[in-house]
């Protein structure tokens, strides 16, 4: 079975944008758990945008009973005014799993993977600290990536394929080569032991697809799109679309 993940980042934004704590992203993460998500996911940058380090450990005491809790961002990314870094957060937070990935301060969005050959002594030793407190990792990596076994030799458990480009040519219409692409990354990422996630710009439109096409995918994290979807038709009824989108 395929997790869903629900990434709550834009339920902050919103928040942000006008002050005070409406709409409440501990109340949408509740609803999302009631409505059968897996999971909740959140991206606490360090310019505090959406998610602040106080929401996420609040969630951390709300994602119990078999909900996990994915924090993503940038491992290199050193602390600051408000910001304790990614490590200090995961510490304190002890979520079930760790995405990092390779986001510069001022990126708008996650838009690349990891390379892998670049980063891997400066990765290894974050990724050995991180699993050290019972928390299983997982690299952020494009659909083209060719080093998988890097990522399993710094001790990765699992790699997210970045599916932006598959989310785009699906809107084109002309998603073929992008699906085959995102298909023979989850193979190879598979054969080399590591479990597959994917995330990014995946929606109720595109997403029967792309798990038909990987079915042993391990989870989605789905964000942007589920936020929108559900200011028409409501946060426990999207959620539960897409649930069904992925049998569960």
């Amino acid at each position: 079975m395929t997790a869903l993940s629900v990434n709550i980042n834009k339920v902050a934004v919103l928040r942000n944008s006008r002050g005070g704590v409406e709409p409440d992203v501990i109340k949408a993460a509740r609803t999302c758990i009631s409505a059968g998500a897996a999971g909740i996911t959140v991206h606490p940058r360090p310019d505090q945008r959406h998610i602040r380090p106080d929401d996420v450990r609040a969630l951390s005491t709300l994602c119990v009973d078999g909900t996990e809790f994915n924090i993503e961002g940038n491992v290199f990314a050193p602390p600051r005014d408000g910001y304790p870094g990614l490590l200090a957060l995961v510490d304190e937070a002890l979520p079930a799993q760790c995405t990092l990935v390779p986001d510069t301060d001022g990126q708008l969005t996650s838009d690349h993977g990891f390379d892998l050959r670049a980063d891997f002594k400066r990765l290894r030793p974050l990724v050995a600290k991180i699993k050290s407190v019972g928390c299983r990792v997982s690299l952020f990596v494009d659909a083209d990536c060719h080093d998988l076994e890097l990522a399993a030799d710094i001790g990765a458990d699992r790699v997210e394929i970045y599916t932006g480009p598959y989310a785009h040519a699906y809107a084109r219409g002309d998603y073929a080569q992008e699906l085959a692409a995102c298909l023979d990354t989850a193979e190879r990422a598979q054969g080399v032991g590591l479990g597959v996630n994917a995330g990014h710009d995946l929606n109720q439109a595109n997403l029967g697809a792309f798990k038909s096409a990987i079915p042993f995918l391990a989870e989605v994290s789905i964000g942007h799109a589920l936020v929108g979807e559900a200011l028409y038709a409501g946060l426990t009824a999207t959620v539960q679309a897409y649930l069904k989108i992925l049998g569960r």
